[in-house]
């Protein structure tokens, strides 16, 4: 196996414009473009800062049942790295007003034949 282009600029520009329609999804709680950048899979898994999901009709709940209100964030220190074309892992901090914690979050993404989708993520958060 060859080892697998890092950071190949076409790639990592369709990847960063994927995770900036996440974060405006995320922060406007547009639950359809959520679900679309989510893979539609019972493989798909999210941990979060008080649950884990398992599967993309766990995640759609978590979504519809989420408070819509102080959703805003401050993204810092993101890294997007890219490996190959078809695969990418992107990671975050976040800060909001509400709380002194600094959030991290990291998505791992897949390009499927429909678009790039996220497979796997993970949010947490540090005093």
């Amino acid at each position: 196996m060859n080892a697998p282009v890092i950071n190949h600029p076409a790639t990592l520009q369709e990847v960063t414009t994927q995770f900036q329609r996440y974060e405006k999804a995320l922060t406007g709680n547009d639950i359809a473009v959520l679900d679309e950048l989510f893979w539609h899979s019972p493989h798909t898994v999210r941990l979060g800062a008080g649950e884990n999901l398992y599967g993309i009709d766990e995640i759609r709940d978590f979504r519809n049942a989420r408070p819509s209100a102080n959703l805003e964030r401050t993204l810092r220190n993101t890294v997007i790295t890219t490996y190959g074309t078809d695969f990418a892992v992107c990671s975050t901090e976040f800060t909001r007003t509400t709380t002194d914690k600094i959030g991290r979050q990291q998505q791992t993404w897949v390009r499927f034949p429909e678009g790039w989708r996220i497979v796997a993520a993970q949010v947490s958060l540090m005093s």
